[in-house]
């Protein structure tokens, strides 16, 4: 998993380069021929990324390689960028100085001192790439467009036998589907009308076990004249299933090279007429057409038919379940830990060793309720009594520890790798959350839009809309957990499993709780204690989200050190100093001509922001509520010509004009706090794209503008208190 997603990363760079605003920047500038050589190479190294990406397990050089195209696909983008604020910066000209400072800075030989400069950049990353592309002819690489399945996953194969004593603290749930499936109500269930009931679970929560308890149950064994088990292929090849179905209710294994009418007349007479409960263990298909085809298949049982399926996501249940699905929750901590002590020590040999038994608690706090953790943990230490091995795995993060293909990491990896790539990306970045961070969906969206992962299919789509969706992907793929749904957005978290998921896949590209190693990271999350400060390279030149939390304790006060931070970074797309105490924002802060998102949300001492800032003309998001000091919005903010979210305390009175009212990018507006604010501002007829308007806490506003009527795209208006 060391260097994952780098054709992800290219993927997004040839996207870039192949659409139409930058087939037009290249005529302007006259450098769509190097456009297409960049384009080129790309494409060539691309062919043999699955490849790569699959053997670099076995070869360290491979590994390096990936390393560097990814490191030159940044680069790629960062040039990217660069023409697309060049083209930002002659709008903002054009729009609001006098006619002779623009004539000067669109003079011709303005115009082509920086076409002399990106000439010279395209060429070095060329050349970088150039390098790239003849290296690979080392590794031998074949050029495929697919990855193998997964080799764990084609491994697995369950089973119905369970020991029902090595299944802890589920009789509850066991009740519960055993009651589903002798429900007398349900007994006219054939045909289209079997019931079925999903069970849904993050990887290693113990799905398959339950149904194995519930399928091996006296009561079910007697209700139901078939049982068949069937554990699902990936690709829910539906002849497949028809065959082992075959097998598992008639014995036959003479159907292998029959055509799928011949299986069919042999399925229907094997089930014609006869109560039976399927099991499909494991269900990844998300194609609705072959799950109807396979149940209109299955519509010649006798009264009474059930189906259980399991799955790890809720898209699978929506299509599935015909009544509410089944939410598998974790294990308790006293059956988490009963399980553990099972494993780890022979029966009774536990009381001999109470100290490592206070270890194992510890270790067992670690899983989270998730039985397949306790038992990958609880088998690696069953073979030693030395405290230390102990302590060592309690202290360590499971993505560091040694694992088997059948343990608690790899069976995560699966959803990983059914991922659309799209959506590792987004996953992998929220490993800078520190764990158990509650992050919303309205934050979230603003980070993801700020590093540029959002992927719109039209050009009508809303990157809020992208989003959200995104999110709702990845609950649905049980990668999230909502822990509260809220007007405007919902509140999420990751469990701590996940959690390593997204560091193994990321390792050296994401840091957080001040852990910088190496000068690759691109997104680093800091306490604000100042600490990690010293420990950071002095080239940061690869860094494109910088995090910095505070807390009661301990806030970011220095601007020397947001100064410092600032001029190693020059790359930034996303400056987060949420809860800070600075006074001042550095000048430098202008230098950031990559920003996108910006927030300093909740310092109360700040009085005023630096003019400078209205240069970051590619700034989409800019939070500045609960900042109760300051006293005037920056002049010149009009010049923020993409941003998309502002959120604003201020203690003006009155906005000023030709301000706020010349965002037209404007779709999340957000006035909070302000304390002494009369009057906003009258010009609103450039905000035609603004969707949601909230006015919170601004308790001395008189009225609201006449200029209200020009939000034509407006849906959501609060005004609160």
């Amino acid at each position: 998993m060391a260097e994952a997603f780098a054709a992800e990363v290219a993927a997004n760079v040839l996207a870039k380069l192949s659409s139409a605003a930058f087939q037009q920047i290249g005529c302007f500038w006259d450098v769509q021929d190097e456009f297409e050589k960049l384009r080129d190479v790309l494409m060539a190294i691309k062919a043999v990324l699955v490849d790569a990406e699959e053997q670099q397990n076995h070869n360290r050089e491979i590994t390096l390689w990936l390393q560097k195209f990814k490191d030159g696909c940044y680069r790629v983008e960062d040039l990217l960028d660069e023409f697309e604020i060049e083209a930002l910066r002659r709008q903002v000209m054009e729009r609001g100085s006098s006619r002779r400072k623009v004539s000067r800075f669109l003079s011709g030989s303005n115009s082509l001192a920086f076409r002399l400069r990106m000439g010279r950049k395209i060429k070095k990353v060329k050349d970088m790439l150039d390098e790239i592309e003849s290296n690979k002819s080392r590794f031998h690489l074949l050029e495929r467009h697919h990855r193998v399945r997964n080799i764990i996953h084609g491994q697995r194969e369950t089973y119905s036998f369970v020991k029902t004593s090595d299944v802890i603290g589920r009789d509850e749930d066991k009740e519960n589907m055993v009651a589903f499936l002798m429900d007398p109500t349900d007994e006219d269930g054939k045909g289209d009308d079997i019931p079925v009931l999903a069970i849904v679970g993050i990887g290693g929560i113990g799905k398959t076990a339950l149904a194995q308890l519930v399928f091996n149950d006296e009561r079910v064994k007697t209700h139901f004249w078939l049982r068949i088990w069937v554990c699902v292929t990936e690709d829910f090849d539906v002849k497949q299933l028809m065959i082992k179905i075959i097998k598992s209710a008639t014995g036959t294994t003479m159907c292998k090279d029959m055509n799928k009418e011949e299986l069919h007349k042999v399925l229907r007479d094997g089930l014609k007429g006869k109560r039976f409960l399927i099991v499909l263990d494991d269900v990844w298909n998300e194609d609705k057409r072959k799950w109807i085809e396979l149940k209109d298949l299955l519509a010649t049982g006798g009264q009474g038919c059930k189906i259980i399926c399991t799955t790890r996501t809720h898209k699978v249940a929506a299509i599935t379940s015909t009544v509410p699905q089944y939410d598998l929750e974790h294990l308790s901590y006293e059956n988490s830990l009963s399980l553990f002590l099972r494993l780890a020590f022979k029966e009774g040999e536990e009381v001999q060793h109470k100290n490592l038994v206070r270890i194992g608690e510890g270790i067992v706090r670690k899983c989270k309720g998730v039985a397949l953790a306790v038992k990958t943990l609880g088998g690696l230490l069953c073979s030693t009594r030395v405290e230390y091995d102990w302590e060592l795995v309690r202290d360590s993060e499971i993505w560091k520890l040694e694992q088997k293909e059948n343990d608690i990491l790899p069976a995560l990896k699966l959803s990983y790798d059914h991922l659309p790539w799209h959506l590792k990306q987004c996953f992998a970045f929220c490993s800078v959350f520190p764990k158990d961070f509650e992050f919303n969906s309205l934050q979230l969206t603003l980070l993801w839009t700020g590093n540029g992962f959002l992927q719109y299919s039209n050009e009508n789509e809303e990157p809020e809309d992208i989003g959200n969706r995104y999110i709702h992907e990845l609950w649905s793929r049980s990668f999230f957990q909502q822990v509260e749904e809220g007007v405007f957005y919902s509140t999420f978290k990751m469990h701590d499993l996940v959690h390593d998921l997204a560091l193994s896949v990321v390792q050296n590209e994401v840091n957080s709780f001040n852990h910088c190693s190496t000068r690759n990271v691109r997104h680093l999350w800091l306490e604000a204690s100042g600490q990690g400060a010293s420990t950071l390279p002095n080239n940061l030149d690869h860094l494109r989200s910088l995090i910095i939390s505070s807390n009661e304790e301990q806030k970011a006060s220095s601007e020397s050190l947001i100064a410092d931070y600032i001029s190693r970074s020059k790359h930034l797309r996303v400056l987060h100093l949420v809860d800070s105490s600075f006074e001042q924002l550095p000048n430098s802060i202008g230098y950031l001509k990559h920003l996108r998102y910006l927030s300093i949300y909740g310092n109360g001492n700040i009085e005023r922001l630096p003019n400078s800032i209205c240069n970051l003309q590619s700034l989409q998001t800019l939070l500045l509520g609960g900042c109760r000091g300051i006293e005037a919005l920056p002049k010149d903010i009009r010049y923020l010509i993409s941003l998309r979210t502002l959120c604003i305390t201020t203690k003006q009175a009155n906005l000023q004009e030709s301000g706020i009212g010349c965002l037209s990018s404007l779709r999340f507006l957000r006035f909070y706090a302000c304390g002494n604010l009369k009057y906003l501002f009258e010009d609103m007829q450039r905000l035609t794209a603004l969707r949601i308007l909230v006015i919170d806490e601004c308790k001395n506003l008189v009225s609201l503008p006449p200029g209200l009527k020009y939000l034509t795209a407006l849906q959501i208006l609060v005004i609160s208190d």
